[in-house]
């Protein structure tokens, strides 16, 4: 670890954009409680920057190779051995499939490593759906679906804190008759209206394209909330967080068309009296996180799950695909891999370093999607904290203002893991909080992920806790263990221009003979339900030309 004095400059450059100073940088070196990074390496992804004589060590063959062991990837895999084909192999880079959705344990308790949360699906979402009734998560019941209720996230779901009190829901609050209120409700009116007047899917390519989507794609949410004089702090707030929290990114960066798509596709916007428990929408949520479904995805890929494995080169021959594989986990190795399909589930920006003689629109869609770092950072407590009056303590704990030294255009509060254990005593827990860290331009996003990729974990521990300790004074007394998980290009982010580009929309079609994309990256943002039906119907198409 270097010290805080060294390369002082550049450190300050590279924090500047997170407003967080060189007041965190002087007291990075030293911590009260034990922590560190998870995860593998950054290094074992940038290995593909590097030029490889790649000389492999023996070759062999299977039916289909799935490259990529994220949410997408597990999907094709489920697909394809729900179709009968067995002589798969599942190629993933990190030592545990999952993707964006993995899980760790914390003093013998289970935390989120990334997503922590799938809502109850949409009409549109048939295939999330039907996997959710294999898993008993859903069933029907007298021709209505119902949800199991032991998976579903316990009462009290959410909390806002706000000049020193704790308010139920994470709408700030507003007196009625204010300006705020009104706000509230005319935001309201015009997603009710624009959710009329053009269709709003989950996934969203089963709500068509239009040139009405396609005006919305085309500016910021930032700028058609100022269009539409809808500049109430407090609502402004929200709406940044939405869009951090589901797109990585505020609004100034995404667009209008993603903003509305946050509220429209799922269940609307409610002001304060108006439906206020529809709000809430039924979630399922473990302490795990989604990891709880991605490990069951991953359960039946025994001997066909690869971990470890990095792709350097995908190359469509006339009679087959070559994958070359270089094992960079416990057994350093290189294979030859020749299978009669691929699917490639990863991010385009990798996708288009290992394609041989990528297509086009390959090419044109990385170059296009901008990405955003993340931050996870996973709390140990020895002991409940002291809470503060108003709303009981709840899964999710979001803090509303600017923060300390602006850290707030970053977090997005946290869950506690162990709010779904209903013990009758609050004791110790993990606290998992979320920093997205995609808001800005591109150079800053990069400046962003540099410092990500640089600082050691006890300056980004340092601010978090400084920042969750405007709520919680005595968090870092009470802080053990402090283990962080950093994703460089966590997810796509849908700025204006992207969901409507025609590079997507000929990737997520008809595919390179032999060679199928499926990832959230097609859709333009990142979400377990475009991954998956994106997943589920490249492993389809496989088997189907399997069998042709």
């Amino acid at each position: 670890m270097r010290a805080c004095a060294s390369d002082l400059t550049r450190r300050a450059a590279l924090l500047a954009p997170l407003g967080l100073g060189l007041a965190a940088c002087r007291s990075q070196t030293t911590a009260p409680y034990e922590g560190g990074w998870l995860g593998t390496s950054h290094q074992r992804g940038h290995l593909l920057r590097e030029p490889s004589a790649f000389t492999p060590s023996l070759t062999k063959r299977c039916a289909v190779a799935v490259i990529g062991g994220g949410v997408a990837g597990l999907a094709a895999a489920r697909a394809l051995l729900r179709a009968g084909i067995e002589d798969m192999q599942l190629f993933e880079l990190e030592d545990e499939a999952g993707g964006n959705a993995r899980g760790h344990s914390l003093a013998g308790m289970a935390c989120p490593l990334g997503a922590h949360y799938l809502p109850l699906p949409g009409p549109e979402a048939r295939e999330v759906a039907e996997w959710l009734h294999e898993l008993g998560l859903l069933r029907s019941v007298g021709g209505r679906t119902v949800a199991d209720e032991r998976h579903l996230c316990h009462s009290p779901q959410e909390r806002l804190w706000v000049e020193g009190q704790w308010f139920d829901g994470l709408l700030p609050p507003a007196e009625r008759g204010s300006a705020r209120e009104r706000q509230y409700r005319r935001f309201s009116q015009l997603v009710t209206r624009t959710s009329r007047e053009l269709r709003f899917a989950l996934p969203s390519a089963r709500a068509g394209w239009s040139a009405g989507h396609a005006r919305l794609d085309g500016v910021s949410f930032a700028h058609w909330l100022d269009s539409q004089a809808l500049d109430d702090s407090g609502l402004r707030w929200f709406l940044d967080y939405a869009c951090r929290d589901d797109y990585g990114a505020d609004s100034a960066a995404v667009s209008a068309w993603s903003g509305l798509h946050y509220f429209a596709s799922r269940h609307g916007f409610q002001a304060p009296g108006e439906g206020q428990a529809a709000e809430r929408e039924a979630v399922f949520t473990w302490p795990e996180g989604n990891a709880w479904l991605t490990r069951r995805l991953a359960a039946p890929l025994a001997g066909r799950l690869q971990p470890g494995a990095l792709v350097r080169k995908v190359e469509v021959l006339r009679h087959g695909v070559e994958v070359e594989v270089q094992h960079v986990a416990a057994e350093p190795r290189t294979e030859r891999w020749v299978a009669q399909q691929v699917v490639l589930a990863l991010p385009l920006h990798v996708a288009s370093r290992i394609v041989a003689q990528a297509p086009d629109a390959l090419t044109q869609a990385a170059a296009h999607l901008g990405q955003a770092p993340w931050l996870v950072a996973n709390l140990h407590l020895r002991a409940a904290l002291t809470d503060k009056p108003g709303a009981p303590p709840s899964w999710d704990n979001v803090l509303y203002g600017p923060g300390v030294s602006g850290s707030n255009a970053s977090a997005l509060g946290y869950v506690d893991a162990m709010h779904q254990s209903l013990r009758p005593v609050p004791g110790p827990t993990v606290l998992t909080a979320y920093w997205a860290l995609g808001s800005g331009d591109r150079a800053t996003v990069s400046r962003q992920r540099q410092a990500l990729q640089d600082e050691p974990w006890q300056a980004w521990s340092r601010r978090v806790i400084n920042d969750l300790a405007r709520a919680h004074p005595d968090l870092a007394g009470k802080t053990q263990r402090v283990d962080l998980m950093r994703y460089g290009h966590a997810m796509a982010i849908p700025a204006p221009g992207v969901r409507g580009h025609a590079a997507l929309r000929a990737l997520a079609g008809p595919a390179t003979p032999r060679l199928y994309f499926a990832h959230s990256d097609l859709a333009g943002y990142s979400v377990f339900e475009e991954a998956f039906t994106f997943g589920h119907a490249a492993g389809v198409a496989a088997a189907r030309a399997l069998r042709a």
